[in-house]
């Protein structure tokens, strides 16, 4: 593993804001009924960039005044976004795609700058986040209703699709935009208006997609973007009859309370939760397409995923090669400052996130693990990719999520044994299958008790796919036209005297 260093010029705040070619897209004001405002009570939260440690901007936070007002600026626009034509709501996402386009760069180094990751890896979300947009403004035009076969004469029986109503969105900051645009595309593809809020850590690249929305024309009111303490925005929303709808990306805690504390006004609800994800490397797998499948599935945003690689089982046979093959590519990763276009691994978001990947470590080496490479954070949040072999099936990194870059490797004997150890968890959001043979992929694939499998491959998110867990990984899907159904009712009319 390598450390990179960008020099003192750009570890001042000024030098790395003024990386951005438009400055304006950093804003810290919310953005709710169609103007930029501040809170009443003034309040602020701090964004602060995870390399330098320094303030990034002082962010308003709102109040529950401010949170009702963009509530109800949505129940406003909703009457008239709901009827607007399908194929001028998707024109209108497509100028805001347009615009995405246009300040990509920009985007990508807001990311960087308040999530941590390397710049490189931002570019790729931006690219991932618009890809959402541009689904979702095609598929708006070519949502259908059902004509049915009559049940009588003289009758005619239909099925239209209306959208939901006003909804809104609580997503996490390790995909500050990708996580907001796969919400917000099919929500405005569907007639739904959208309040959301992101994460207090990584606000600014959201605001700045309000912006670029607000740019685009789509109207007051439809899209609100504002920062709150969360569990007083979560007791509104849920509270709110207003809001027919809510999405959530984060912990399974957090969304099993939104979900009882929506249970008195019924509404629909999206949570992708928390994930344990496992990594089956068989025998026959083909060497450097595991390794390949393992760095990705792993490493990417520093294993700060939902469905990062948290466990990976390796059988005998293949296990030394693996691990030494493993362990080359992990050294030549370099960590480091994430607008260095030589860094593969930037910081993690925040000391606690630091301090649980060095107790998973601890706990795992005190269970008779074998550190291979890496160790802990040498200050700041700067953590090295590591990788321990002879994890015991029981350690703490094989039950809880460890979102950070620690690797731990447990060999298996058997199909069974491997199956039986993926599933022994209360999680199922991701799996990853690394095989040559068909017999072994088609039945892993049935097996796995995951919403996803990836085979022979650790990129498996796409706008194309359905995204989503089972057990207490979650319900509902983002992406995809099933993505586009979450956000859309049911009404049949049923017609007489014909």
């Amino acid at each position: 593993m390598q450390r990179t260093d960008m020099g003192l010029s750009l570890t001042t705040m000024e030098a790395r804001r003024a990386s951005l070619a438009r400055p304006e897209l950093l804003r810290s004001q919310a953005y709710y009924a169609g103007a930029w405002r501040s809170g009443e009570g003034g309040e602020t939260v701090a964004v602060t960039d995870p390399f330098s440690g320094e303030t990034l901007a002082e962010v308003a936070s709102v109040g529950e005044p401010e949170i009702r007002a963009a509530i109800a600026a949505a129940q406003t626009a909703f009457a008239t976004w709901s009827r607007t034509l399908n194929r001028d709501r998707g024109l209108l996402l497509r100028r805001w795609l347009e615009l995405i386009e246009r300040d990509k760069e920009d985007l990508a180094r807001l990311i960087t700058l308040e999530n941590g990751k390397p710049l490189k890896e931002a570019r790729a979300e931006v690219a991932y986040g618009s890809s959402f947009i541009e689904v979702y403004a095609d598929m708006a035009a070519g949502i259908l209703g059902e004509i049915l076969p009559p049940n009588a004469p003289g009758r005619r029986l239909m099925a239209e699709r209306e959208p939901v109503g006003v909804c809104a969105a609580i997503t996490p900051w390790n995909f500050p935009m990708a996580m907001l645009t796969r919400k917000i595309a099919p929500a405005l593809a569907a007639g739904c208006t959208m309040v959301c809020k992101p994460a207090s850590e990584t606000p600014l690249t959201a605001l700045a997609l309000a912006a670029l929305a607000e740019e685009a024309g789509i109207p007051p009111g439809v899209l609100s973007v504002l920062v709150s303490a969360p569990a007083l925005f979560g007791d509104i929303v849920t509270a709110s009859s207003v809001v027919r709808k809510i999405t959530f990306t984060g912990s399974t805690p957090v969304g099993a309370k939104l979900m009882a504390a929506s249970a008195p006004t019924i509404k629909r609800l999206s949570l992708e939760l928390g994930g344990n994800a496992p990594l089956l490397v068989f025998d026959d797998a083909d060497l450097d397409a595991a390794v390949e499948t393992a760095m990705v599935a792993k490493f990417r945003n520093g294993g700060q995923s939902c469905i990062a690689a948290n466990r990976i089982y390796v059988q005998r046979g293949i296990h030394d090669a693996f691990l030494a093959a493993f362990q080359a590519r992990i050294e030549a990763m370099k960590v480091g400052d994430g607008l260095d276009p030589a860094t593969d691994i930037g910081p993690l978001i925040s000391a606690r996130a630091v301090e649980k990947v060095e107790r998973h470590l601890d706990e795992a080496m005190a269970g008779g693990a074998r550190l291979v490479t890496g160790g802990k954070a040498d200050g700041g949040l700067l953590s090295p990719p590591t990788l321990v072999a002879d994890v015991a099936s029981d350690a703490l990194l094989t039950r809880e999520e460890t979102f950070g870059p620690l690797a731990g490797v447990i060999p298996f004997r058997t199909y069974d044994q491997a199956i039986a150890r993926a599933n022994d968890t209360p999680f199922g959001l991701a799996a990853y299958v690394c095989s040559t043979r068909p017999e072994t992929i088609a039945r892993a694939g049935r097996d796995l008790e995951t919403g996803m499998v990836g085979i022979n491959t650790g990129l498996i998110s796409t706008a194309a796919a359905p995204f989503g867990g089972v057990k207490s990984s979650g319900i509902g899907r983002e992406g995809s036209h099933h993505g586009l159904s979450e956000y859309l009712n049911y009404k049949y009319l049923c017609q007489a005297g014909l």
